[in-house]
């Protein structure tokens, strides 16, 4: 007798369409968004799922959670987690899956790609040369990269990544997490607003949290200064945009380059006016080779926590979250 496949909440569309149709074809799938009536669905059929799969970015809330009473593995597309109900899934028990270490050359060339459009003004110069402005006055000088000061908040698996492009760029390297990280030949240094004074360049790849909400602040852009330049290539919400607005208004920083908003995709209006920032939609892992990998992630962590219990990557929660967790 043929047994019947798992069943499967999807979330969302995922940002693969080919992990769609993989998705369908191993498992018995419902995807949420595409009920008329959510909670009625959830309320009627909750029971039926163990499985969930969504993303970092559409996460999953609270309500969902508490409306599958026998869900026992969600799978992440991403590797932020700031959008999961963290409180419900710990109470529950459930572990929760991600998509690290295949996203993070990708995302460590991202946050080069900004910081050197950022200090040379790439894209600025690109829309001067398409509005005919090259024919009438010359394009103002820029801001060289190669041999600064490179500040890194969260030295994780993409922030080294980060640091080790730095090396051909023959930049000094700093950065502060809440702890050394044993081993590391760079500088730690004890706090954001002393990395943020020491830096030229000041790279975001920390994780996002209530810890870490608007830690980039009026305070520490104004300890980077006049000539320094902020990316963040790790969530919008670690840094206070208005903040950030107002330093780029008044030219308390340099520049900036973005790849995340704290509500996307509805970055704040005046930064769409303003020459010196440097503005992605959100897709520093956005390239063909890390979006299948990520997929492929997707599945064997699926694959695993449901014939072992325990998937391939699992979530960092925090310790005082693990410990609660295992009571």
């Amino acid at each position: 007798m043929t047994q019947s496949p798992p069943r499967l909440l999807q979330y969302g569309k995922m940002p693969l369409p080919v992990l769609d149709r993989e998705l369908a074809a191993q498992f018995d799938v419902t995807v949420l968004s595409e009920q008329a009536d959510r909670a009625g669905f959830l309320a009627e059929h909750g029971a039926a799922f163990e499985y969930v799969v969504t993303t970092a970015a559409m996460g999953l809330p609270g309500d969902v959670v508490r409306a599958l009473p026998n869900l026992k593995f969600v799978s992440s597309f991403g590797v932020g987690f700031d959008a999961l109900a963290q409180a419900s899934l710990l109470e529950r028990g459930v572990r929760v899956g991600y998509t690290p270490g295949v996203l993070d050359d990708c995302v460590a060339d991202m946050a080069f790609a900004l910081l050197l459009d950022a200090a040379r003004g790439l894209s600025a110069a690109d829309r001067f040369v398409r509005r005919g402005d090259w024919s009438r006055q010359r394009f103002g000088l820029q801001t060289r990269a190669s041999g600064k000061r490179l500040g890194i908040f969260g030295m994780g698996r993409i922030g080294g990544t980060v640091a080790r492009r730095a090396s051909g760029f023959d930049m000094e390297v700093a950065y502060h997490n809440r702890r050394p990280v044993e081993g590391s030949p760079h500088l730690y240094l004890p706090s954001l607003l002393a990395l943020a004074r020491w830096s030229d360049f000041l790279v975001i790849t920390a994780v996002a949290g209530a810890d870490t909400r608007h830690i980039v602040n009026t305070e520490v852009l104004d300890a980077l200064g006049p000539q320094g330049f902020l990316v963040n290539v790790a969530r919008g919400s670690v840094v206070d945009e208005a903040a950030l607005v107002a330093a780029l208004q008044g030219g308390n920083i340099a520049g900036a380059g973005l790849d995340v908003f704290e509500d996307e995709p509805h970055p704040l209006p005046a930064l769409l006016a303003l020459d010196n920032v440097v503005l992605s939609p959100h897709v520093a892992s956005g390239t063909f080779e890390t979006r299948r990998a990520m997929a492929d992630l997707v599945l064997q962590n699926l694959a695993q926590c449901i014939a072992t219990g325990q998937p391939v990557t699992e979530v960092p929660w925090s310790a005082e979250a693990a410990a609660a967790r295992h009571g």
